[in-house]
């Protein structure tokens, strides 16, 4: 399993940005799929976003395609979400985790972070 930290979450403006980034620790980085999914208050976590191992292919839910991009640098063991056109419905705990394929299932996914919060006030 590979150890994951999430960071740069915090509170902004609706219509604002963020990027969060996941540090991953380990020598086999680029051998996983890297996903980012987000919990609001009282909902279960749902998927946000995928890409595959070589950063070629990638995923979104529908609510936030268009407005977040995922991207990853295999050098530096780091996946990134960058979210724009932010809205008070993204409000949630984002969370990265890491798995061997690129999937929307949670179950596909070994390794989690504890989590970043990401507030967005109206």
């Amino acid at each position: 399993q590979v150890q994951l930290v999430e960071s740069g979450g915090g509170l902004v403006q609706a219509g604002g940005s963020l990027r969060l980034s996941c540090a991953a620790s380990g020598r086999t980085f680029s051998s996983y799929a890297m996903g980012w999914f987000r919990q609001a208050p009282g909902k279960e976590r749902e998927f946000a976003a995928v890409i595959s191992p070589s950063g070629r292919g990638t995923y979104y839910a529908d609510s936030i395609k268009g407005r977040f991009a995922i991207s990853r640098e295999n050098a530096k063991n780091t996946v990134y979400l960058q979210m724009n056109s932010l809205k008070p419905e993204d409000t949630a705990v984002y969370y990265c985790a890491a798995g061997p394929r690129a999937t929307s299932r949670q179950a596909d996914f070994a390794s989690w972070g504890q989590g970043t919060q990401v507030t967005v006030s109206s």
